[in-house]
């Protein structure tokens, strides 16, 4: 009876601290009746002194010790009396090999740089114009990639893999399994909701698309936001109850996904009419968000009230931004430019972390992207139309290998879950790498 009596108190303690945290993070972000209304059903003071982004910290710490309990085989949710395991269904995020680089471990002590392992690259298929952007889903399972020619195609990693069997015995597989046709202008980007069979695409015609891919005959979107301008590139909170749009406007468009509802920043600096968005990518927890702008600059923003903190402006000096996305742990972002450039900024500080210098693009919205444990960047050379691999923690470039496209890729993307990688070309095509075992 003793020990039941201190856990009930030791669970009343808690949930008043977890209350607390709730009105507090609320109050905080100008939630302010949705502050008041916890506050009265918790009873608790709506002036809790509770230090700023406490809960935010607190989740992200949370988070992590998940992530770790879950690469060392133990997952966080054996800590609690489920009477099932959690079924693996899609959405659900494949462990990572490895976990987030730590990049300050080189600053005083000599790194030695790591091999990239060999490849084996395949044809999967061809747009009837240029291939413009691809894009995995969280798990791996997936991969769709979206054309000048309005067209979108999903393809299951699985069947890839099996078509690149030498001896597979089945016959011709077939590794595209969707195509989707509803745009009527080119295709800049594309996300995957993280919990639902649903694909997301952003076009030139101004429109966001949603596409049930669970659906075998489904050919349209049966969901579609209009919006004012170019959407050159999304992407989707952690929750799957936002999506972020950056388009030839200069300030992000952050819709609802359930109400289509839009809204703007009001906290933007000042930002000139050459502001207008490359890519804008969430963190992984979604309580950040980077733009990466024509006007070269690389801006950092809260993913709750949408204020901008902090602005590196010319990032890639007058020329564009083309790329930029956060590490894993949140704490650094990686970014490319026209400027032929690709840097690796703190996400706290503004400072520049390091510089991946031998690959010359200045022509494509070329991307720079991590592979999937974050120990190498890889990127493009357009002149000799080669695919530019980097040691991420000594930025000594490691590897130079021919794309095997008809002319420079103009996107790369790499798997999240394992040692793969899509490149689309300006020649149409799909070509799939993965490690040689």
């Amino acid at each position: 009876m003793e020990g039941s009596f201190e856990q009930t108190l030791q669970d009343g303690k808690l949930y008043r601290q977890v209350n607390s945290l709730i009105v507090a993070h609320l109050r905080d972000h100008n939630l302010t009746q949705a502050a008041s209304a916890a506050a009265s059903a918790t009873m608790t003071p709506l002036n809790v002194d509770i230090p700023p982004k406490k809960l935010m910290e607190l989740v992200a710490k949370g988070l992590a010790v998940e992530k770790d309990e879950t690469l060392r085989g133990s997952p966080a949710s054996a800590l609690y009396e489920f009477g099932s395991s959690v079924p693996t269904t899609f959405g659900s995020a494949q462990p990572s090999r490895a976990s987030a680089i730590n990049f300050s471990t080189t600053q005083d002590t000599k790194v030695s740089s790591k091999n990239f392992p060999k490849h084996e690259t395949r044809h999967l298929s061809e747009h009837k114009n240029v291939a413009r952007c691809a894009r995995f889903s969280a798990d791996g399972r997936f991969v769709a990639t979206g054309s000048a020619d309005m067209s979108i195609k999903l393809f299951e990693v699985a069947k890839i893999k099996q078509m690149m069997l030498p001896d597979a015995k089945d016959g011709p597989v077939r590794p595209v399994i969707r195509t989707f046709y509803d745009h009527i202008q080119p295709i800049n980007d594309l996300d995957f909701h993280p919990q639902n069979t649903v694909l997301v695409s952003g076009a030139k015609d101004h429109t966001i698309k949603f596409f049930d891919f669970s659906k075998l005959t489904a050919k349209k979107a049966f969901r579609v936001i209009q919006d004012t301008h170019n959407v050159r590139s999304i992407s989707l909170h952690p929750s799957g109850d936002h999506l972020l749009a950056g388009t030839d406007h200069q300030i992000a468009h952050l819709y609802d996904v359930n109400t289509f509802q839009c809204f703007l920043s009001a906290n933007v600096p000042e930002i000139g009419n050459n502001g207008a968005i490359n890519q804008i990518r969430y963190s992984a927890t979604g309580s950040m968000y980077v733009t990466a702008s024509k006007d070269g600059a690389v801006r950092l923003w809260d993913g709750i009230s949408a204020k901008c903190i902090r602005s590196i402006v010319s990032a890639h000096g007058t020329a564009e931004a083309t790329s930029a996305k956060f590490t894993k742990d949140e704490r650094y972002v990686l970014s490319c430019g026209k400027d032929s450039s690709v840097k690796l900024w703190d996400v706290g500080t503004g400072r520049l972390v390091k510089q991946y210098v031998g690959a010359t693009h200045m022509q494509l919205r070329c991307q720079a992207v991590f592979n999937d444990t974050e120990e190498f960047v890889l990127s493009i050379d357009e002149p000799s139309n080669e695919i530019v691999i980097w040691d991420a923690l000594t930025a000594e470039r490691v590897a130079r290998w021919p794309s095997n496209h008809v002319g420079a890729p103009r996107w790369l993307e790499h798997s999240p879950t394992e040692s793969a990688f899509i490149s689309c070309g300006t020649d149409k095509s799909i070509r799939f790498w993965k490690e040689t075992l």
